[in-house]
């Protein structure tokens, strides 16, 4: 590290360590915010993984009956749009889901059997729920991203920055000392110097 050893560069020393010192801490709270976010996100997560799950084990006894009538359940149940919302973590936008907007099915309620419409209302429960996981994966993505970059500053601050500007703002200070020092010696040597000239002179 080259550092200009003048007043001028102590003051700038000065000044960065003064900001580096300032921004750490909201640095520091940010990382913190964004580790908390994700382990809630991914908490929320696996809640819905398990209960996704489960609803699958439950439908396994029943499941095969549904290949029986000609009813296309895919097309019927097909997603027109997922429904998501912003939420601001830390300075950064993550998605919040809100549900799922499906078409409407359409077949003949007179030759369809009744149970249709508790099937498809269970399906829409399931495709809800895995475009629910989806938005949270995204979300927990998003903060990933932005934690790492948020830790790398943080490093560099702690690190780099901080250690390299305290560092110089030493040294400026034993070099500024020493030439103070230094011309201090010289003043005194010369003072001395034109007191002896001025004894010469008066004893001449």
């Amino acid at each position: 590290m080259k550092v200009k050893l003048t007043k001028g560069e102590l003051k700038r020393q000065r000044d960065a360590l003064q900001q580096y010192e300032r921004y750490l801490p909201t640095l520091q709270l940010k990382k913190q915010q964004l580790q908390l976010e994700i382990l809630r996100q991914d908490v929320l997560r696996q809640a819905r993984q398990e209960h996704l799950t489960a609803r699958k084990s439950a439908a396994a006894a029943w499941i095969g009956l549904l290949s029986k009538p000609a009813l296309d359940f895919r097309r019927m149940l097909k997603p027109r749009r997922v429904i998501t919302d912003a939420r601001n973590i830390a300075g950064v936008d993550v998605p919040v889901f809100k549900g799922v907007d499906f078409s409407l099915p359409e077949y003949d309620l007179f030759i369809t059997p009744l149970w249709v419409d508790a099937v498809l209302e269970f399906f829409k429960e399931m495709v809800a729920l895995q475009e629910e996981i989806k938005v949270l994966e995204s979300g927990i993505g998003i903060l990933r991203r932005e934690l790492r970059i948020t830790a790398q500053r943080v490093n560099l601050f702690e690190k780099v920055k901080i250690p390299e500007a305290e560092e110089a703002i030493r040294l400026i200070k034993i070099y500024l000392g020493d030439q103070l020092t230094n011309a201090v010696g010289r003043s005194k040597i010369a003072k001395r110097k034109i007191e002896a000239q001025e004894l010469v002179e008066v004893l001449v």
